[in-house]
Formats: C-alpha cells, sequence, structure tokens
C-alpha cells in the first residue's frame, strides 16, 4: 500500500513539474498579452467545456467516441484540459488567427483505460497546431494529422 501511495505522489509530482516547466513567467508576447491571445471573440467562444463525438485519423474513416467514455476538451485561464476516457491531459495552448496550438506537450496521466488505442489516436490528433472552425455549437480541430469533432 505505502509503495501504491509513493508512486501516485510521484506520478502527480512530475505532472505538475511538466505542467508548469514551459510556462513563461510573464506573458512574452509583444502587445502584452497572454501567449493564447488570439482573436478575443474566437477565445471567448472556445471558452468552456466540449465533449468528443467523432475523430478521424488523416486517410481513414471517422471513429465515434467509444460507449461509456468520457471525453471531453476544456478552455479555461489560457490553458487546456481535457478528460480521454480514465486520464487527464492538460497544457497550454496557443491562438493565432484560426490556429490553435495544443502544447507543446501536455501532461497526461497514463492509467490503463479500455479504449486505450483510442485515446493514443485522441491525443495525438489533439497536440500540435490545428485549425479551428466553429459552427453552430460544433467545434472542429483540424490537421494533416486528422480531424477531432466536437459539440457542447
Amino acid at each position: 500500500m505505502n509503495s501504491s501511495v509513493s508512486f501516485a505522489g510521484l506520478v502527480v509530482a512530475a505532472l505538475l513539474a511538466t505542467g508548469c516547466a514551459g510556462s513563461p513567467a510573464t506573458p512574452t508576447s509583444p502587445d502584452n498579452q497572454s501567449p493564447s491571445a488570439g482573436s478575443p471573440a474566437l477565445t471567448a467562444e472556445l471558452a468552456g467545456t466540449w465533449k468528443l463525438q467523432a475523430l478521424q485519423p488523416a486517410g481513414d474513416a471517422a471513429q465515434a467516441t467509444p460507449a461509456g467514455a468520457s471525453y471531453t476538451l476544456t478552455f479555461a485561464d489560457g490553458r487546456l484540459s481535457t478528460r480521454a476516457d480514465c486520464n487527464l491531459c492538460g497544457g497550454t495552448f496557443a491562438l493565432s488567427g484560426q490556429t490553435l496550438t495544443a502544447g507543446p506537450a501536455l501532461a497526461c496521466t497514463r492509467a490503463a483505460c479500455p479504449t486505450m488505442a483510442f485515446e493514443s489516436t485522441y491525443t495525438r490528433l489533439l497536440s500540435g497546431d490545428s485549425t479551428v472552425t466553429l459552427t453552430d455549437g460544433t467545434l472542429v480541430l483540424s490537421s494533416e494529422r486528422g480531424v477531432l469533432r466536437f459539440t457542447r
């Protein structure tokens, strides 16, 4: 039991250190806005929690979110967090025009969820640069890696 608690403590400490390591103490953009600053209207529209409906890796068919699994993406206070079934990830994001950059790296717990293959594809598609499209309560993140489709 003690080794499980110690290991869990080490994992939490590592996640906190990893998630905070790349955060600048002060904003670095020339206009002194947050690094995630993009279009204020788009940033405001992204704020809150989105539920993943489907993903589609480049060159493959779309896959619906597995039944019973929870995949959400939340934007708040210049950071993003995501639930990938039984795991949680967090990190920074930047918005420049219609381009959203998640990361450079997302810190994630690594529990063995029943949907691990889907989760790996999801986090791969989420990380990096994506083009943002918001239409009628649907958020689509598309890149050369593939497409993620969310709703409120």
